[in-house]
């Protein structure tokens, strides 16, 4: 005869390792610095102007 498995005690360690690759996930997207996203921000804001400046204007 086999050994008894407490498979509540496998579902449980589980759902930890999958909350725990979604926290890691979470660190990574979200765990930025003020100073990271301002400098994401101004980086975003200058590839704009940069672009707007090259546009042609319509003669119609």
């Amino acid at each position: 005869m086999g050994d008894v498995v407490n498979l509540n005690r496998f579902r449980k360690t589980r759902e930890r390792a999958e909350r725990a690759k979604e926290a890691d996930a979470n660190r990574v997207r979200f765990g930025r610095t003020k100073a990271e996203k301002l400098r994401d921000r101004q980086e975003a804001e200058r590839g704009t102007q940069a672009l707007d400046g090259k546009k042609l204007d319509d003669p119609a």
